[in-house]
């Protein structure tokens, strides 16, 4: 098992970070606690600093649990006979600690290579069970349940396409934890405000609806699926601005040259030299329809959205599946740490005129400084910032 598989980091580094939370990868002699296996807070910390590793790198690794979910109080036991057995077998640079203290072992498989006739992820669970059958014993090894998960995900079998693993992010679960009244509040705040401005805006919205069935044929609900927090699918709603049967590739390609940062720019005269996120002068767009997307009204009817907890007022834009399908691996996490919303940091900071990996970075800073303050300063710039036009095309 211990050249089955490659690595391309070296032992020192790993090593090193294994000093510094205090492993030392030895057996246990005493029939106690198995040394080497890393304390649950530390063993999620090495596990979000691989996921940060795999971004950069772009190199594949495997988190594999063993789950002995026992109710005699052997659970424990049962696994620290099987980290022995792992340990022997295991290469210097993975990692073993405790997913679930007592009660799930994790071992990270790190840099593993994706070559081979079969998935990795099966060749690794079929070692391990081989292992633990010939040193356990048949029904032993039974009790302990392996299920391997790979990052970064690929979309799943079912061609539904690409759902975030959760098992590869506890960090979040323990911080959704810590924020948990935090989070109540912000919904309520998603549920007053959205419901009332809908009740407020409804003659308004009901204009809006007469204009745009006046002006063109079609629905004048516009359904788009979009991805939520760790990739849920739902049907995100906008005022339609477009004409029915339009071409989608138009936006498609330009979405794919703007990610890549290769945004076709405006070079009419007087026109911004910054990168601009909507396509401008996209041809599908109906005259009602510019109007409603230069102020921003199209995306009214995501309040809804929000009533429904598909979206948050606040939260990064949730992405259209062909735009994330073409992210980089660390962009994906502006769909992990929180709810999409109907505003956010990067509209309010420069609307649609911003590179989109600076786009990113301001999600993903919004989601490490996230309070329910930071939320209300946001909600407050908004209006300023619809009625500027920054940006908003």
């Amino acid at each position: 098992m211990g050249n089955s598989y490659s690595r391309v980091t070296t032992p020192g580094q790993r090593e090193s970070n294994l000093k510094v939370a205090g492993a030392n990868h030895t057996l246990r002699s005493d029939g106690g606690e198995p040394q080497g296996v890393l304390e649950e807070n530390v063993f999620h910390s090495m596990l979000t600093l691989e996921r940060r590793r795999a971004e950069r790198s772009h190199k594949p690794f495997v988190l594999m649990l063993l789950d002995a979910n026992l109710e005699d109080g052997t659970a424990k036991e049962i696994l620290m006979e099987a980290v022995d057995i792992v340990v022997l077998s295991k290469r210097e640079t993975d990692l073993i600690g405790w997913y679930k203290d007592g009660g799930i072992l994790g071992i990270i498989f790190a840099e593993v290579s994706m070559a081979g006739e079969s998935p990795i992820t099966e060749t690794l669970r079929a070692k391990v069970e081989t292992l633990f059958v010939k040193h356990m014993g048949r029904e032993r090894a039974s009790n302990i349940a392996i299920s391997v998960h790979i990052f970064p995900e690929t979309s799943d079998k079912n061609g539904s396409g690409w759902v975030a693993d959760s098992k590869l992010y506890p960090d979040l679960k323990r911080k959704s934890s810590r924020k948990r009244l935090p989070l109540v509040i912000k919904r309520a705040i998603d549920i007053v405000g959205s419901g009332t401005l809908l009740l407020a805006l409804s003659p308004f919205l009901g204009m809006i609806m007469a204009l745009i069935k006046l002006t063109s044929k079609g629905p004048v609900i516009y359904k788009q699926d979009r991805l939520g927090q760790y990739g849920a699918r739902f049907k995100c709603l906008k005022f339609r601005t477009m004409y029915t049967n339009n071409d989608p590739k138009i936006h498609q390609e330009y979405v794919q040259q703007f990610i890549a940062g290769k945004d076709g720019l405006d070079k009419s005269e007087g026109a911004s030299d910054k990168p601009v996120y909507k396509l401008v002068k996209d041809p599908r767009v109906t005259f009602m329809g510019g109007f409603l997307r230069k102020t921003s009204l199209d995306e009214l009817p995501q309040f809804w959205n929000v009533l429904r907890g598909d979206m948050s007022l606040v939260g990064p834009r949730p992405p259209v599946p062909y735009e994330f399908e073409v992210y980089d691996i660390w962009h994906r996490r502006r769909v992990l740490e929180v709810k999409p919303g109907v505003t956010g940091l990067w509209q309010v900071s420069g609307r649609s005129r911003t590179r989109f990996d600076e786009m990113v970075r301001l999600d993903l800073r919004y989601s490490r400084t996230w309070s329910i303050w930071l939320d209300l300063k946001i909600l407050i710039a908004t209006p300023k910032a619809v009625f500027n036009g920054d940006g908003a095309c």
